[in-house]
């Protein structure tokens, strides 16, 4: 049995070491190197990666593009995240946070710069006025929601999927308490799909979309390769409502913008004949 690690009083980074995340992860902000991030044509400028969170807002634009809102064309440069991309002074200056997906408004005097990919698509929303009920009840309803994926998707990634899949030392206890925690939220969506079509009723809003990223992922067995761990097919609801998803047009453009894997990929996206092509389905 290995040595039970003890922290020490005063934490203390290990700059030399290296693994995975070691392009990812520091312990200060800022910038760490000068870049001006490129710009395209369209008013909006959407600077990301094709990960869960990035997904959430190219899925969108393509539904707003979908529904014949002209104002939602925009340009996405990918963000090369294990390389550093996102530690260049012009992403930290859309987003201070360096995270992706970031997002720029030129069509507003001065910019507005958007960072949070549930601010981005509330921002998007209201912009636009679609996928974000008018009502009261029903808009608070969506937020409800949206937040909560916000606050339950960290558990998933940053949770299960870090010490299911990506940790190089197998720990039961941790993977116990996020698998724990991940088979909950399942209930907890599925038990609500067992009472309405959508997430948030009977209308399609950014709630589905915000959760389908992550947790529609998962239904296709298509995160952290734990569908068959997590018991996923025993989810009847959630499955219904991730197999709806998955097939609108929109959402299978929007999954694969700034991807550079898998069988479906498009580095970048800056014209609607970008996907000419590249869809196989």
């Amino acid at each position: 049995m290995s040595e039970q690690y003890q922290p020490p009083k005063v934490w203390t980074w290990n700059k030399d070491e290296v693994s995975k995340f070691s392009n990812i992860n520091r312990p200060i902000a800022g910038p760490t190197h000068e870049k001006t991030l490129p710009v395209g044509k369209h008013p909006l400028q959407l600077y990301s990666l094709g990960t869960p969170n990035g997904q959430k807002v190219t899925i969108l634009l393509e539904e707003l593009l979908e529904q014949g809102v002209s104002g939602a064309e925009y340009d996405a440069f990918i963000i090369r995240i294990n390389e550093g991309d996102q530690f260049s002074s012009g992403f930290v200056d859309v987003n201070p946070n360096s995270k992706i997906p970031a997002l720029l408004d030129n069509s507003t005097t001065p910019p507005i710069r958007v960072f949070e990919s549930g601010n981005i698509l509330l921002y998007l929303a209201e912009k636009f006025g679609k996928f974000l009920p008018k009502d009261l009840a029903g808009r608070t309803e969506t937020l409800n929601w949206l937040f909560w994926l916000q606050g339950s998707a960290p558990y998933l990634g940053g949770g299960f999927g870090h010490f299911y899949h990506y940790a190089p030392v197998k720990i039961e206890y941790a993977i116990n308490r996020f698998t724990m925690e991940a088979k909950r939220q399942l209930d907890v969506l599925d038990r609500q799909l067992a009472e309405h079509r959508f997430i948030a009723g009977e209308e399609y809003t950014i709630a589905d979309i915000a959760i389908f990223t992550w947790y529609g992922s998962l239904a296709q067995g298509g995160l952290y390769e734990s569908a068959e761990f997590l018991d996923i097919k025993s989810y009847k609801h959630f499955q219904r409502w991730a197999a709806d998803i998955a097939s609108r047009p929109a959402v299978k453009r929007g999954r694969i913008v700034n991807r550079t894997w898998g069988d479906e990929q498009l580095e970048e996206r800056h014209d609607a004949s970008d996907f000419d092509g590249v869809l196989k389905s």
